[in-house]
């Protein structure tokens, strides 16, 4: 074949893919087609028998993983819940309203480590809740004497997955049609020695706190079940 004529024709078939890789591209997020998301106002400050409790005390970041933090989520949240029995939970909620490769959740079983915590087990469960079954991941960490069992869920766009080939699926189901989902990872954890009681307590506290969502708030936390 005459060099100039393959030349051609490379550089027609590399703007052919371009032109189609381009077309592909995602470039609606989804985000934009649902209510405003402001966690804070989201998530109420009181509900069932839990209650915020004010700290007094400025908790210490990591500057690095607070940059991280900053670069891949649009809102955190982090509070912390007792009841009336003294029992205390701590609630993380991270949104980002573009869950393209570059700006992945990070997962507690990545993000305890890296902060210091033996991560001792790991498993899969269901909460079950009025509007249907959550699936959720189970951690077991440890810092020094401090044991935190922690149960967390993440939602894509509308659905909740425990992470893996399911949720990366999802993405790319979103990217063909064009669509740019958003992700939500919502952690609860607790101080507790004994991880069975802790993640009942836990599965409890998601229950009281999903029922007090308004109903255009709540898929977005428990996704479309």
């Amino acid at each position: 074949m005459n060099p100039l004529l393959r030349n051609c024709l490379l550089l027609v078939l590399m703007l052919s893919a371009s032109a189609l890789a381009l077309s592909m591209r995602p470039t609606q997020k989804i985000a934009a087609l649902g209510p405003a998301i402001d966690l804070g106002t989201i998530i109420p400050r009181e509900f069932g028998d839990w209650r915020e409790e004010q700290h007094n005390f400025v908790q210490m970041v990591d500057p690095q993983q607070k940059e991280l933090i900053d670069s891949i989520y649009t809102q955190t949240l982090s509070r912390t819940y007792v009841n009336s029995k003294g029992y205390r939970i701590m609630l993380a909620i991270a949104y980002g309203d573009d869950q393209r490769d570059s700006m992945q959740i990070h997962y507690p079983e990545v993000c305890y480590p890296a902060q210091g915590f033996l991560l001792k087990n790991k498993e899969k469960g269901d909460i079950i809740t009025e509007g249907g079954i959550i699936p959720v991941v189970r951690i077991l960490t440890s810092l020094g004497q401090r044991d935190e069992p922690v149960t967390y869920w993440t939602v894509v766009g509308n659905t909740v997955f425990q992470g893996g080939l399911q949720k990366k699926l999802a993405e790319m189901r979103y990217g063909l049609n064009g669509k740019i989902p958003d992700g939500m990872l919502i952690r609860i954890s607790s101080i507790d020695p004994d991880s069975e009681a802790a993640y009942e307590i836990q599965a409890r506290f998601a229950n009281q706190m999903l029922a007090a969502l308004a109903p255009e708030y709540r898929y977005k936390i428990n996704g479309n079940l």
